[in-house]
């Protein structure tokens, strides 16, 4: 199982970016993703989830109205989108499946939000 994270890049406050990460390995769609970052200074937190079977989805407080995660089984990608970003949204964006599996954590992404 791989998943590798795409889509970071520097944007002004206010702004959007839609994150992506391309999942491979699995033999059915009974999983779930997601979305975890990690600000300077901070430990890795989790952002938001979706099941892959059925498009459930969660998000942390904070990302909620702003953020919104889905997937696209076709193409075994699973997308972040992420609007209205602060500079407190800075960080390396990293996927996994959920629960976490410590052998699938990838590169992350960065995403940096300036004011």
């Amino acid at each position: 199982v791989e998943l590798v994270e795409s889509g970071g890049g520097l944007v002004q406050y206010g702004g959007s970016l839609r994150l992506s990460c391309t999942v491979s390995g699995f033999t059915s769609d009974d999983y779930a993703v997601g979305w975890f970052r990690e600000a300077p200074g901070k430990g890795r937190e989790g952002v938001s989830c979706i099941s892959v079977i059925d498009g459930k989805t969660y998000y942390a407080e904070a990302m909620k109205g702003r953020f919104t995660i889905s997937r696209d089984g076709a193409k075994n990608l699973v997308y972040l989108q992420m609007d209205t970003l602060k500079p407190e949204d800075t960080g390396v964006y990293y996927c996994n499946t959920k629960p976490v599996a410590r052998n699938y954590w990838g590169q992350g992404t960065q995403v940096t939000v300036s004011s």
